[in-house]
């Protein structure tokens, strides 16, 4: 396993037997023995050609590359993990503000409604007759006749947000 790694790899990286000996400080003929698995390199020696070749000594020894790769995919699946997670984090939290936010609606619409029954249209008792008031009584007026048709439409849509974005569980 040792000879055949030795041999792919630095064929991979384009070096000759004589290349890989200079490197290394040996002979043409120690690299062909260990290549055809007649010697093995000692410890020292194993080191150096893991530099020379720019290769960790765990693959030179016969480390495949499908158990890196598989360290790979555990560790993408690893952030992949964390990212789902995150994820899940905003999309609850931003469901809990849409909530919150149609619930704070459909009190103010119950306010309003309650401030208008309360009051029961104070503007068409005022005179007219001035053109500040006149604008001002058509204003009111104006927003009584829009919420009055409007804001039922709204109150049950904003009922209908607060059941869709209820906690599922």
């Amino acid at each position: 396993m040792l000879n055949e790694n030795i041999k792919a790899i630095r064929k991979s990286k384009g070096l000759s037997q004589q290349d890989l000996a200079v490197k290394l400080n040996v002979v043409r003929q120690t690299i062909s023995k260990w290549e055809q698995g007649l010697s093995v390199p000692d410890s020292d020696m194993l080191i150096s050609i893991s530099e020379a070749l720019e290769t960790p000594v765990s693959t030179l020894l016969g480390e495949t590359v499908m158990e890196t790769e598989a360290d790979n995919i555990k560790a993408i699946s690893e952030k992949l993990e964390a990212i789902n997670w995150q994820l899940a984090r905003r999309k609850i939290t931003r469901r809990k503000i849409i909530r919150w936010l149609l619930v704070s609606l459909c009190a103010i619409i119950a306010m309003v409604f309650a401030a208008l029954a309360i009051f029961n249209s104070p503007y068409l008792g005022w005179d007219y007759s001035d053109p500040e008031a006149a604008v001002l009584g058509v204003a009111f007026h104006s927003f009584e006749w829009l919420f009055v048709r409007a804001a039922p439409i709204i109150f049950i849509i904003s009922i209908i947000g607060i059941f869709l974005t209820r906690k599922k569980e």
